[in-house]
């Protein structure tokens, strides 16, 4: 796997540092997270531009400051503005690129029209209990402002029952190990909301107290 170093330098320079105005969910260091796990499930793929894999995984999200409800179309939008990347890809390149951004949410109402679309979609989900908990609370908070942490973790709980619990809306589009354990183990925790809230409640005190969030 080799990335084109003047594209790679390009988003480095100028894409990476627009992270630092979205909450801390969506931060620069969850696109070097997509990027890593787009690469691993890209090894899987035949053929497949590798190029096209980390531009999709680099924008995904640049857009989520703006209006985190509808940021897929507006980071896809941002992609397709910049004009520097034509001198990387074709016209078809760049189209399956906007698509995959766009697609790549997982309340999604439809599958990802391309293998790119599944790749970034699949690589954008959490693997770890512990980045759920930290993720829906500081996204929660950023959403409702005027909430307290009882509320917020309330609203946690719901938000990811819906999204990770048995026949969840959160879709993913190849084996993997780590994700299943995952998936085995937030399943058992949203199973018992107390226990759910406790635990996030725990967890996130513990950050408080490091002064992480």
């Amino acid at each position: 796997m080799e990335i084109n170093n003047e594209l790679k330098n390009y988003i480095e320079k100028n894409i990476f540092p627009e992270y630092s105005k979205n909450e801390p969910a969506h931060n620069i260091e969850h696109i070097k997270y997509v990027i890593n796990r787009s690469f691993k499930f890209a090894d899987t793929v035949p053929n497949i531009n590798y190029d096209m894999v980390y531009t999709i995984a680099a924008y995904h999200d640049i857009g989520h400051h703006i209006d985190s409800k509808k940021h897929e179309i507006i980071s896809a939008e941002i992609m397709s503005k910049d004009d520097n990347l034509k001198k990387f890809f074709s016209e078809e390149e760049l189209k399956i690129i906007k698509e995959a951004i766009e697609d790549h949410r997982a309340s999604a109402d439809h599958e990802p029209r391309s293998i790119y679309g599944k790749i970034v979609s699949t690589a954008d989900r959490n693997n770890t209990v512990e980045a759920c908990l930290r993720r829906s609370y500081t996204y929660g908070k950023k959403n409702h402002p005027n909430f307290n942490d009882e509320e917020l973790f309330e609203e946690a709980y719901k938000h990811l029952k819906m999204k990770f619990g048995e026949n969840g809306y959160a879709k993913f589009f190849f084996k993997d190990e780590e994700y299943e354990s995952f998936l085995k183990e937030i399943r058992e925790l949203l199973s018992d909301k107390d226990l759910f809230i406790n635990t996030q409640k725990t967890y996130i005190n513990e950050l408080k107290n490091k002064g992480v969030i």
